[in-house]
Order: C-alpha cells, then sequence, then structure tokens
C-alpha cells in the first residue's frame, strides 16, 4: 500500500510541473501577443499627428485647420497659405484620406524599429569566447600578426586614422582601409574599430587579452577591451604604388617661428610636395607646409588656423625663398592623415538634465551636423529612430534609448505638440527645401551616400513625392516654432559657410565647452564619413514650375514665421530667381 502511495505521489509532482510548465508556457506566449498586437494598434493609429499638416488652405477656410490632403494634388484653385501660427490646428487625419506621404514615413518607421529589435536581441546573445583558443590572427589575411598591444582611449598607441564598422568589420577590412592610407600598422579594438599608424605601439599585452571576435567575420580577432590586435600592412600593396591622396589647401601667411609652430621638420634640397607629404605621413600628422627647402609637419592651430588665405601668386617660386615675398608665405597640403585630436567619444557619465532635440526636416543635414557636435563635444549624439547605417559607421547613440540622457542631443524629424513639448529646448536645422527634398530622394533610393538614377528622377514617384513631402518642410518649421520651449535655429548653408562660428554657438547652446584645438580638428574633419559620392545628374532639372510655385509659397510662409518669432528670416538663396 504504502509503495503505490508513493509511486502516485511522485506522478502527481511530474505532473504539477509540467503543468506549472505549460501555464507559464501559455502566458509568455498570450504577453508577447498582446504586445505585439498593442505596438501596431499604437503604430498605425497614434502617428498621424499634426506633424505633418498640409499648408494650401483654399478661400474661405483659413483658419479652419487643415485642408484634405488630397487638394496638394492640385494646389492651384485659389489656395492661401496659413500665415499666423495661432491658424495652426491639431486635427484627427482620417486613416482613409491620411497622404501617401505619411503613410510611407511611419512604414519606414516600423521597419527602423522592427530592425532594431532584431538587432538589440542578437546583441544580447552571450559570445562563447571559449571557441578563441583555437582562431588564428593570419588566417586568410596577407598582413603579418604582429601580436596583441595595450591600447588607452585618452592616449591612443596608432594615431593616424580611425574607422568604425560596428557590425561587418573585419581584419581584412581595416587592413585595406590602412594601406589606401600609406599606413604601416592596422590594429583592431573591441570587434569593431579600426586604427591605422605607422609606429608599432610601445606595450604588449598576453596573446588571450585579444579576445573579441570580428563583428563581421566569425572566426577572427578583432582586439579586446582596450586591446589591439596589431597587423603590418605593407605586404597587401606589395608591388603597386599605394595611394597618396595628397589634397591642396592653398597659400598661407607663415607664422612668425615655424619652429615653435610645427612639431617636425625637414630640409631637403630639390624637395617635392611628394617628399614633404611622405616624410609627414610618416610622422603622423595631417599637414605638410612647405617654405622653399624647408618642409614642416602639424596640425591647424589658433597660431595657424587656415582661415586667411593668401593669393596663390604670393606663394610663386617658392623653391626661390627671395621671390616669395621674402619668404612670409607657405603653400600647405593636406596628407592622407586624419587628424585624430578630436575622434575619441563616449557617452555621459551622468543623465543630462536638459533633454535637447536636434530637430530637423530630412534631408536637411541632421547626420552631419551629429558628426560636428559629436567631435567637438567628444559625446555621443542620440536618435529617435534606429538607423544600422548610421550605427556601423560609429554613431554608437543609435543603439542607445532615446530617452536614456545619456547623448549630448537626440536627432529627430517628428514634429506635433506632444513630439515636440517632450524636449527642453532644441537647435532646429533648416535646408533650402529644393535641397532637402533631393537630399532625402536620393537617401530614399541610394541610401546616405548614393544618388538617384536618372529612371527615378523622371518616375512618377518624384512628383509625389515632391507634393507630399514640401507641406511637411513647411510644418515641420512651423510646428517648432509653436510648441518649442527653447530654440537656436541654424540654417545649414551658414553652418556651411561660416562652420567654426556657428559650430561655437551650437556647443554653447549645448551647455558645453571646447578647446579651440578641437574645433579645429573639425573642420579638419569637416565631411566625416557620409558625404555623398559617385556621379551626379548633370545639366538636369527635377523641379518643374508647378513644383516652384508651390515650394516658393512655403518659403514665403515660414520666412514670415520666423522673422515673426524674431529670428533671422530664410536664406535668399531658398528661393530661385
Amino acid at each position: 500500500m504504502a509503495k503505490a502511495f508513493f509511486r502516485l505521489q511522485k506522478f502527481l509532482r511530474r505532473t504539477q510541473f509540467l503543468l506549472f510548465f505549460l501555464t507559464a508556457a501559455y502566458l509568455m506566449a498570450g504577453s508577447l501577443l498582446l504586445l505585439q498586437r498593442t505596438r501596431l494598434v499604437i503604430q498605425q493609429g497614434s502617428r498621424g499627428t499634426s506633424a505633418n499638416q498640409a499648408l494650401l488652405v483654399p478661400d474661405g477656410m483659413a483658419g479652419v485647420g487643415i485642408v484634405d490632403p488630397r487638394t496638394l494634388q492640385n494646389p492651384h484653385p485659389g489656395p492661401r497659405l496659413l500665415v499666423g501660427m495661432d491658424a495652426l490646428q491639431e486635427p484627427a487625419l482620417d486613416p482613409q484620406h491620411s497622404p501617401r506621404w505619411l503613410m510611407s514615413r511611419n512604414s519606414e518607421l516600423r521597419q527602423l524599429r522592427r530592425r532594431w529589435f532584431h538587432r538589440f536581441i542578437s546583441d544580447q546573445e552571450p559570445m562563447q569566447t571559449a571557441g578563441f583558443k583555437a582562431m588564428k590572427h593570419t588566417a586568410e589575411h596577407k598582413g603579418t600578426y604582429m601580436g596583441c598591444f595595450s591600447d588607452d582611449s585618452r592616449e591612443r598607441t596608432l594615431k593616424g586614422a580611425v574607422f568604425y564598422d560596428l557590425r561587418k568589420m573585419t581584419v581584412s577590412h581595416c587592413q585595406e582601409a590602412c594601406a589606401e592610407r600609406a599606413y604601416t600598422y592596422a590594429g583592431l579594438a573591441y570587434g569593431a574599430e579600426c586604427y591605422c599608424g605607422n609606429k608599432l605601439p610601445a606595450t604588449a599585452s598576453k596573446p588571450e587579452e585579444c579576445n573579441s571576435e570580428c563583428k563581421g567575420e566569425k572566426g577572427s580577432i578583432c582586439g579586446g577591451v582596450n586591446r589591439l590586435s596589431v597587423y603590418r600592412v605593407e605586404e597587401l600593396r606589395a608591388g603597386e604604388r599605394r595611394r597618396r591622396n595628397v589634397i591642396y589647401r592653398g597659400c598661407f601667411r607663415a607664422p612668425e617661428n615655424l619652429t615653435d609652430t610645427f612639431p617636425a621638420s625637414l630640409i631637403q634640397p630639390n624637395l617635392t610636395v611628394e617628399m614633404c607629404s611622405e616624410f609627414c605621413s610618416k610622422k603622423e600628422f595631417p599637414l605638410a607646409v612647405i617654405q622653399g627647402q624647408e618642409c614642416y609637419c602639424g596640425y591647424p592651430t589658433g597660431r595657424f588656423s587656415l582661415h586667411d588665405g593668401a593669393d596663390r601668386l604670393l606663394c610663386s617660386g617658392m623653391h626661390n625663398t627671395s621671390s616669395n615675398a621674402e619668404g612670409k608665405y607657405c603653400l600647405v597640403y593636406q596628407t592622407p592623415v586624419q587628424d585624430t585630436r578630436c575622434t575619441d567619444r563616449k557617452f555621459l557619465t551622468t543623465k543630462s538634465k536638459v533633454f535637447v532635440a536636434l530637430s530637423s526636416f530630412p534631408g536637411a543635414g541632421n547626420t552631419w551636423a551629429r558628426h560636428l557636435i559629436e567631435h567637438a563635444t567628444g559625446y555621443y549624439t542620440g536618435s529617435y529612430y534606429f538607423d544600422g547605417a548610421l550605427y556601423n559607421k560609429g554613431f554608437k547613440g543609435e543603439k542607445d534609448h532615446w530617452r536614456s540622457r545619456r547623448t549630448i542631443c537626440v536627432k529627430t524629424h517628428e514634429s506635433g505638440k506632444t513630439e515636440i513639448e517632450m524636449f527642453d529646448s532644441a537647435i532646429l536645422l533648416i535646408r533650402n527645401p529644393y535641397k532637402s527634398l533631393m537630399a532625402e530622394f536620393n537617401r530614399k533610393y541610394a541610401g546616405h551616400l548614393g544618388y538617384a538614377t536618372d529612371r527615378n528622377w523622371k518616375s512618377k514617384e518624384w512628383p509625389d513625392f515632391v507634393n507630399s513631402y514640401a507641406s511637411w518642410w513647411a510644418s515641420h518649421v512651423l510646428d517648432w516654432l509653436k510648441y518649442g520651449k527653447r530654440l537656436l535655429i541654424v540654417h545649414y548653408e551658414d553652418l556651411k559657410q561660416s562652420l567654426i562660428p556657428k559650430l561655437k554657438e551650437m556647443v554653447e547652446f549645448l551647455n558645453m565647452t571646447v578647446t579651440e584645438d578641437r574645433l579645429l580638428c573639425v573642420e579638419n574633419n569637416r565631411d566625416g564619413n557620409f558625404k555623398r559620392s559617385g556621379a551626379k545628374q548633370k545639366d538636369f532639372e527635377p523641379f518643374t514650375q508647378e513644383m516652384k510655385d508651390l515650394i516658393n509659397r512655403y518659403i514665403l510662409t515660414v520666412d514670415e514665421a520666423l522673422r515673426g518669432r524674431n529670428f533671422t528670416g530664410l536664406p535668399r538663396e531658398y528661393v530661385p530667381r
């Protein structure tokens, strides 16, 4: 009897455990399904706010609200523009009549967030370090593995150039990048960061301390935490001439004491630009300065800022000092070496008390502005969205939650009362709508660095895009003017023309201080990794007269609204003359 009772008790215990496990699994599955449905409802139902209001109002409807978006397709029948800020109201858009650009943008944002979720989950998977012992540093790589070396983020051991690819970094990719810029050594750290230089690091570390797997190449080592896997890359270009990529910067008045201004110098009979550039590259300096038979290497500084160029004729006959205005001028060239005095960045050590937005219409230069701010302040910027291409290239704030307050400011293209009032202050970046629309159209079809094809521009998609996005360009500015608590207006064109003064203004608005040398370093690396390359459209005017009339009316509306808030109006170049 006792034996049978014991068996029954054992069976009940197993059954109890099985029921508990099934119940827990059922509850978890139900919770995930509920969260997914709730998320879809929120995204599909709540994003259509006044962030993207149309601005054309037929006669008789001024001050009432926003016209049916379908009227954007034919803006000519007697429209009047909303000029007063108080006339902007928040309509509830009927989903059946929402403009196509709004639905398209919402779809893009949902895809970005889904990508962020999947990548976040994949990055949380624990890395199996047990298999690292079997990895070989030299397998399938042309460079010679030199060893594992220590690296300090405050004083880099390889100072020549810095590259990031936080998802696809490989040993070969790093070696190629350094070899193309005439460096001797390539070092990898944290599995995704690449550093170049011409001097081998002095402090060696234990081989097992380089234990980070390359993000883009399983089975290969890419350094570790404060550790560099260093390769000699000379073998990559054996028998080939390396790319020197020397850029002429101009003729400048020489500082009074060249020896004190520049850390390295060389006196060479029959000195050439190539000789001086090669000498300065090996010394890891971004500037090569020539005066007569003398070569000097260094950085842009307060004493030699490269802001005031001189007539090139004053530098004629440089190899004859007597003909060079008595040696008062010098020729300046940019070497392949990167100015790395401002490349190190980090998250804020304490949460920011002021929540700052970097707001712009898409295509207005937000990524470029983030590059400038990060390198000027030394702190990462955040983003309301997740863009894998930006994250891969070193914008680590892309993966940080946008409300973490660990970043210096947060990128956003949102507008509308609710979205704007979440921020305590904002830098509002405004760009010529003609340029912004073309830049966003290029991004839509060719990514951050490419150009849309002729077929894209001549398709029906382009006029539909202009009709929808042009109104968004205007409503974005108007909403931030209406609901923004504290604003700094920055015109993209002014930032391009007067980089240092405008960047100083932006940094001060962020309540940060920056050294003059760091600002000059930013100016030396002003384009970053996101300047478009490739074949541009030649002799092609994408805007019809009808498009121009529509955009010009929006420009006048925004200009009047800015002046009404005592800000500087839009640059005159915005309206085609």
